[in-house]
This record gives C-alpha cells, sequence and structure tokens, in this order.
C-alpha cells in the first residue's frame, strides 16, 4: 500500500520520487488537490527547457483512448529531462488507463492526477493505493491549525507580521478551501503593505468570510432573478475549488429560510417586517435582494424549487465531477423561475 499518512504528506510531497512517477491527489478540499498539484507540476519540472512546459490531459478525452496516457508519459521530451503531466479526472472511468500506465510505468516522467472524494477500497482510489508504483495522497478540508499554519506561513513570506487579535479574526473568517483561504489572506496582505504590522481593522476592512459571502451572492441571485450574477458568483466559486455539493446546501438553506418568511407573509405579514425579523439578521447589503426574492416566490413555488435543489445536491454528492454542471443548471433554471415571477 502506498497511501500517504497525514503526518507525512508535505514531506512527501517537497521531493520526487523516481519509483513511484504516479501521484494521485484526491480528496473533499478541491482547492488544496488543485494546489497540491500544481506545486508538484512545478517542482517536477524544475530544471526543464521544454517551452511547452506540463502536458495537460482531460479524464474525458483519456477515458476513450486508454493507451493515450501510457503514449503522453512515454513520449521524450522535445528538449530532453523528465516529462511532466497532468491528468484531471472527469465524469467518465480512467481505471483503464491509469491500469495501463502503471503496469508499464514511465522511467522518465511524472504524472500527477486530480480526482474528487474517491471512496476506499474502489475504483482510481484503490489501484493507486495498491500499488508501489503510485503515491495516493488524500486532500482533507482545512482545520484550525492548517489555517493557523497557513497565516503563519504567508505573513512569514509576506516579511509583515499580524497581532493576535487580528490572527484569531481572520481565523474564524476563512473558511475550509485551501485555495479560497489563500486568496483572503493574500488580499490582506495586499491592503496591509507598507503597514509595520496586520491589525484587526486592517481584517475586518478587508476580508470577507471566503466561503459565506460567495454563497451568499450565489443563493441571492439565485432567488432574486439574476441570473447573471448568479452564474458569475457561481464560477468563481468553482474556480477558487468550492464544492458544487457545498455551493447547493448553502442555497438549500436560503431556500428554506425564505420559505419560513413568505409563510409569515402569506399569513398577514409584511416583506420588509419578515426582512427586519429574520434570524440570523440579513447584511444590509444583502436586504434588496431577499426583499425582491420574496415578492417574486410564493411559499408553494419554493418548496418545488427545494425540491430541485435536494436531487440536484443528491446527485452532486453521488459524483463530484458531474457537481458543477448539475449545480448550475438547477441554479439556472431557478433564476430564470424567479426572473418571470
Amino acid at each position: 500500500m502506498v497511501a500517504v499518512r497525514p503526518s507525512d504528506v508535505e514531506a512527501t510531497l517537497t521531493r520526487i520520487d523516481p519509483l513511484r512517477p504516479v501521484l494521485l491527489l484526491f480528496g473533499p478540499d478541491s482547492g488544496l488537490v488543485r494546489e497540491r498539484a500544481r506545486a508538484y507540476l512545478a517542482r517536477a519540472a524544475e530544471g526543464s527547457d521544454d517551452p511547452f512546459g506540463i502536458v495537460r490531459l482531460d479524464g474525458d478525452e483519456i477515458s476513450g483512448d486508454p493507451g493515450r496516457l501510457v503514449d503522453e508519459a512515454g513520449t521524450v521530451a522535445l528538449f530532453g529531462g523528465r516529462r511532466v503531466v497532468s491528468l484531471r479526472a472527469g465524469a467518465r472511468n480512467i481505471v483503464p488507463a491509469v491500469e495501463a500506465l502503471l503496469a508499464s510505468p514511465p522511467s522518465n516522467a511524472i504524472v500527477v492526477i486530480e480526482a474528487g472524494d474517491l471512496k476506499r477500497g474502489t475504483g482510481l482510489r484503490a489501484l493507486c493505493e495498491g500499488s508501489p508504483h503510485a503515491l495516493a495522497i488524500t486532500c482533507y478540508a482545512d482545520t484550525d491549525r492548517d489555517l493557523s499554519r497557513l497565516i503563519d506561513t504567508m505573513t512569514a513570506e509576506a516579511g509583515i507580521s499580524i497581532e493576535r487579535d487580528a490572527r484569531a479574526e481572520l481565523l474564524g473568517l476563512l473558511g475550509s478551501d485551501r485555495l479560497a483561504s489563500r486568496g483572503e489572506i493574500a488580499k490582506l496582505l495586499l491592503y496591509a503593505a507598507g503597514e509595520p504590522r496586520i491589525t484587526p481593522e486592517h481584517v475586518r476592512a478587508i476580508v470577507g468570510d471566503a466561503s459565506s459571502l460567495a454563497l451568499d451572492e450565489i443563493a441571492d441571485g439565485t432567488f432574486a432573478g439574476q441570473p447573471g450574477d448568479m452564474s458569475t458568483a457561481f464560477a468563481k466559486a468553482i474556480g477558487e475549488g468550492m464544492r458544487a455539493d457545498i455551493i447547493l446546501g448553502a442555497v438549500c438553506r436560503t431556500a428554506q429560510s425564505l420559505h419560513q418568511m413568505r409563510l409569515g407573509i402569506e399569513t398577514g405579514g409584511s416583506v420588509e417586517r419578515a426582512v427586519e425579523g429574520a434570524r440570523p439578521a440579513i447584511h444590509f447589503r444583502r436586504k434588496p435582494l431577499v426583499e425582491k426574492a420574496l415578492r417574486s416566490w410564493t411559499a408553494a413555488r419554493l418548496e418545488t424549487a427545494l425540491l430541485a435543489l435536494d436531487d440536484a445536491l443528491l446527485t452532486a454528492r453521488r459524483n463530484a465531477a458531474l457537481g458543477p454542471s448539475v449545480a448550475e443548471r438547477v441554479l439556472l433554471q431557478i433564476a430564470g423561475q424567479a426572473r418571470r415571477g
């Protein structure tokens, strides 16, 4: 078994092992999967003079031509040196292609495979964990300890200190997705550039909740009938590594909240009173969109939307690769319904 233990991950990723030319990165934190893949690919390509750099392959294309992965990994680099291949798993089965690669491992190539959350003992995960020519690393969602290390690393690299209270406040605002958190810290460092240290005021001024702010934009755009705004926020969230099932879960919670408020409105309450009395309180920037949503929907129509969201959420959890397309489709449908009123 070559499943890397969590305590050994960082050390493993700092060195290229020619005896194990295939690296599988997978898990619930797609942002961390992507970050580790980028770093490992860059390390594997160090010293190469090949202007084409890293060869990037799509899993769905490879599934229809399993021999192509072996061919790409076995191709001699144009300017010599190590061949570096990046393969991102999609909705289709790439096990035959990876199986063929592991049966005849390349002598001078590194292949990095990015995948979603894979079940233990099955498919691609079982294949790589059971091969002496592969490494398999699970990328779990960031814990407070991981986020603390990320804050310390990035502030040290930027040459700026952070006050204890500011650090604690920042930690509470970051989500569990690595790329989203890194983006928020980078934004804070840019904002505080030239200052002697980062204070709580800096954090409050520039750092929003990396996960909840993006999710609010998606949910509000959906139910207020603004498909363009929703699509922009959705693309940004997916691009930063946020999982589709997390997005759909948040939109479901918004739908439930709207449904509860609509029930009060339909028994004699007003939209304004429903928004002001909502708990937790609705941020003032969101209030116009929430009010618009409450005027666009009835309780019965929100129930129907919730059923559609639940079906999409189940699909996204069962198949992470299909999650983004499934999520975007149902959100666009609901946004269209809201727009029509």
